[in-house]
């Protein structure tokens, strides 16, 4: 394979561009039916090979392709107490570190490099130096000051005047810095200011004005789902820490909370489509009842579908889902026919029963043939293994056996239900309703 390092993200933000306390490692390979293993069997093996690194913070793997929606489980916490905040991130980690098959968890702290923290002595206070003067003093020592900008043909070169590394290099050479006072005299360092050793966020988080950490992991779905674990958070572990830490307060976000947002939005699409399916039938029928016939199919298309993941052994997705929204525009073409036909067979006999009989008969094969051409245009499809099309199968799968098994309801279930409907209208509107001779239109052969 081709192997990348210090460069590209990885999982949750991690990466090594652009820093130097940071490095990621990218391993690409040939297709699955080459190599002969899967790409998570390698991240386990590899995870398991690697273990705990010493002086290492987090180490992440990733072996997904296809979008990065969040981590798996991410718990986003707020509160206005800082270290109150903390404290509840240190708890959920530990938790989760106690869960079988959670992996790659990261307390939402993203620490940066080592720095040392300086705070005037009340000696260096007494002697008119502020901590302007002391970190300008500081800066310029180890940095440096621009003394001169000269401009050399096109490039402008700068000359910076620092310390030289000898002085500059250790520990102990800063304790013996000379820092000089507004009144003309000199102290080192080690009298002029505490130093302390410590790292600062690297990157700070705020929503509604208040601080927010994330606290996130990934799952090794042969030993656990994330639904399983997120489950076990909401139902247990975050009630327990809300009554631990007053004014704590915390939502889902990451994977799980991307995936509620886009069936939202497709449910929404959904009750879209649904009404303009239902318009677009009505009109032509001249009927409020009759649409409901065509579209009786739908729900069963839709339990076909999911029999077609299950017997595939395939989880729903969110692309199966957008399979099953185009399943509801498709399905309703052979119950259109059949509707279509009986009305048409009613233009000539009176008798409900006899047309939608008839109707049934003599529509049989059209649809069937309808159906199958469509199954199996739809075939190679399933049975593709590149990873170009592992994307787009489940879409697949949802129209194919959508489609499949609806049709084998359409012709047991629509004439049903256009005869239901039927007597329903004759309740309500107290009689039934027959087109006049101008919309006759002939029979076919």
């Amino acid at each position: 394979g081709n192997r990348q390092s210090g460069g590209g993200p990885g999982d949750f933000g991690f990466g090594g561009a652009g820093v130097s306390h940071k490095a990621s490692i990218r391993i690409s390979f040939e297709e699955e039916n080459i190599r002969g293993f899967s790409t998570i069997d390698f991240e386990r093996r590899w995870r398991e090979a690697v273990g705990k690194l010493p002086g290492v913070v987090n180490v992440s793997f990733r072996s997904n392709l296809g979008p990065n929606f969040g981590a798996p489980v991410m718990v986003q916490f707020s509160h206005a107490d800082t270290e109150q905040l903390e404290l509840a991130a240190d708890r959920l980690r530990q938790e989760l570190e106690g869960s079988e098959g959670v992996t790659d968890i990261e307390d939402g702290r993203s620490s940066g490099k080592q720095q040392m923290d300086l705070t005037l002595t009340q000696r260096a206070r007494t002697a008119g130096l502020a901590q302007a003067d002391l970190a300008r003093q500081v800066r310029s020592a180890i940095y440096g000051t621009e003394a001169v900008r000269q401009q050399k043909d096109r490039d402008e070169v700068r000359v910076m005047v620092k310390l030289p590394k000898s002085q500059r290099a250790n520990m102990s050479d800063l304790d013996e810095l000379l820092i000089r006072t507004p009144r003309g005299g000199e102290m080192p360092l080690r009298e002029a200011a505490v130093v302390t050793r410590g790292s600062a966020y690297s990157a700070i988080s705020r929503k509604e004005s208040k601080r927010v950490l994330s606290v996130s992991a990934r799952v090794q779905a042969s030993i656990v789902t994330a639904d399983e674990v997120n489950a076990d958070l909401k139902k247990t572990i975050l009630p327990a820490m809300l009554n631990d830490f007053p004014g704590l307060s915390y939502s889902f976000q990451g994977e799980r909370a991307e995936r509620e947002e886009s069936f939202r939005a497709l449910g929404k699409a959904g009750a879209i489509a649904l009404l303009i399916i239902y318009i677009l039938l009505a009109i032509p029928f001249r009927s409020y009842f009759q649409p409901l016939a065509v579209m009786s199919a739908i729900p069963f298309g839709v339990v076909g579908a999911a029999l077609g993941h299950y017997i595939l052994g395939m989880p729903l997705t969110f692309i199966s889902m957008m399979g099953i929204l185009a399943l509801s525009g498709v399905v309703v073409n052979d119950s259109l026919v059949l509707v279509d036909f009986i009305n048409r067979y009613r233009r000539q006999e009176s008798d409900v029963e006899l047309a939608v009989v008839e109707a049934a008969i003599r529509r049989f094969r059209p649809i069937l043939l309808t159906s199958l051409t469509t199954f199996f245009g739809l075939l190679p499809m399933l049975l593709e293994t590149s990873m170009q099309a592992k994307f787009l199968i489940p879409m697949a799968v949802s129209l194919a056996f959508g489609v499949l098994f609806a049709t084998i309801v359409i012709l047991l279930l629509v004439p049903c239900a256009y005869l239901v409907l039927e007597d329903i209208g004759r309740v309500v509107f107290r009689r039934g309703r027959r087109p006049t001779p101008q919309e006759l239109e002939p029979l076919p052969s």
